[in-house]
This record gives structure tokens, C-alpha cells and sequence, in this order.
């Protein structure tokens, strides 16, 4: 009786036993599903996060395409029209070269009218020529150069036809050339022979210019002036200097 007792408290401490290692098993397996329920959430969480993130990314993407592309848009349109305003400056400056070459036109023909009576007025008197070109020529001879170079200006005002011109001019120069004022004087020759290159006076003209060259320390110059008047003028007296002054360079 003693051992059959014994073993029915054994098998109610091993049934209580069991119930309890139920009990934990059980509980172990709600905390499991709550820690994988809570994973989840968490993860659908992270995934729910990053697809907003890829979203956003996404929608700010196609903003960034739209605005680019609207910039392109708007620096199309700035070219074209500055396309445009470029034309139209281009246009309106040829249009205002035009009317200036025409009114230029016109008044150099208004001009030319105005004159012609003038020039048709005046009556050539060779005497007088001569007397006027004499009075010059003696006040460079006595030398007073400034006098003499504003009659000879004078004489070329009044007698424009005469065919005493090239000389007059020369004789300017050489007044110049007397009064030092080289530039001065090559400027005046520079117009005989510019005016009147078939004119008697301009291989002297020449010479007078090599001069000046000379006087200003300019030794080349006034050595390509000569062999220049050697090319243009042989034969004159003019030439025959030339050849001195270059035969006593070297």
C-alpha cells in the first residue's frame, strides 16, 4: 500500500511537473510571435520609410527634368531673340551708313552747284597771276618765309587754274624747310607730288623732302627718297643730285 501510494505522488509531482513545462513551452512561443510580430511591423516600417524616400527621390527628379528642361526653354527664346535684336541692329546700321553716304552725296553735289557760279565768275588774268606769284617768290628770296608762305597760299586760293600751282606749293614747302619746320615741309611737298606728279617742280620736290629726312635724323628714309627720284624723275637736275648725295653716303 505504502509503494502504491508512493507512485501515485510520483506521477501527480511528474503531471504537475509536465503542466508546467507546458506552460513556459507556451509562453516562450507567444513572446516569439510577439518579437516576430513587432520585426515586422518594424520592417514594414523601414520598407513604407524607404518607399516614401525612393518616392520623394523620384518626384524630385522629375522636378529637377522639369526645371531643366524649362530653363533650355527659356535660353531657346533668349537666343532667338537676340537673334533677332541683332538683326535688327545690323539693319538699322546699314540703313544709317546709307543715309549718311546719301546725304554725304548730297551735299557734296549742293556743294559743287554752289561753287560752279563762282568759279564760272571768275575771270583768269595771267598779268595779275604773275604779279601775285612775282611778290611771293621775292619774299622768299628776302627771306621772309612766313610772308611768303601766306602770299603763295593766298596766290593758290585766287588762282586755283593757274599753271603756276605746282610751283607755288613747292615754294611753301621750301619756306618751311628755311623756317625748320621739317614735318611741315614734307607735308606741302607730299602734295605737289600727290597734285602734280608730272609737274617740273617735283623732282625738286622730292629732293626737298630728302632733306627734311635728313635734318630729322632720318638717314634711311631720306636715302629710299633719293633712290625714288633716281627711279621717277632720271635725267632731271634733280636726279643729278640725287646721285651726289648717294655716291657721298657711301
Amino acid at each position: 500500500m505504502k509503494l502504491h501510494a508512493a507512485l501515485l505522488l510520483g506521477l501527480c509531482f511528474a503531471a504537475g511537473a509536465a503542466r508546467a513545462g507546458m506552460f513556459d513551452d507556451e509562453e516562450a512561443r507567444r513572446d516569439i510571435a510577439t518579437l516576430r510580430g513587432q520585426v515586422t511591423a518594424s520592417q514594414k516600417s523601414i520598407e513604407d520609410r524607404l518607399a516614401r524616400i525612393e518616392t520623394l527621390q523620384q518626384d524630385r527628379s522629375i522636378e529637377l527634368s522639369k526645371l531643366i528642361e524649362e530653363l533650355k526653354q527659356d535660353i531657346a527664346r533668349l537666343r532667338g531673340q537676340i537673334e533677332v535684336q541683332t538683326n535688327q541692329i545690323d539693319t538699322l546700321d546699314r540703313r544709317q551708313k546709307d543715309l549718311y553716304v546719301d546725304l554725304d552725296t548730297r551735299l557734296r553735289k549742293f556743294e559743287a552747284a554752289a561753287q560752279a557760279p563762282e568759279k564760272q565768275a571768275a575771270v583768269s588774268d595771267p598779268a595779275a597771276e604773275a604779279k601775285a606769284y612775282e611778290a611771293a617768290l621775292n619774299q622768299f628770296k628776302l627771306g621772309n618765309y612766313q610772308s611768303s608762305v601766306a602770299a603763295f597760299q593766298n596766290f593758290l586760293a585766287t588762282s586755283p587754274n593757274s599753271p603756276q600751282v605746282s610751283s607755288a606749293q613747292y615754294w611753301i614747302g621750301n619756306a618751311y624747310y628755311a623756317l625748320r619746320d621739317y614735318k611741315t615741309a614734307i607735308a606741302a611737298q607730299q602734295k605737289v607730288l600727290a597734285s602734280w606728279p608730272d609737274s617740273a617742280k617735283a623732282p625738286d620736290a622730292l629732293l626737298n623732302i630728302a632733306s627734311c629726312q635728313a635734318e630729322l635724323g632720318e638717314a634711311r628714309a631720306a636715302r629710299e627718297t633719293l633712290q625714288s627720284l633716281l627711279k621717277k624723275y632720271p635725267g632731271t637736275p634733280a636726279a643729278e643730285q640725287a646721285k651726289q648725295r648717294l655716291a657721298g653716303k657711301r
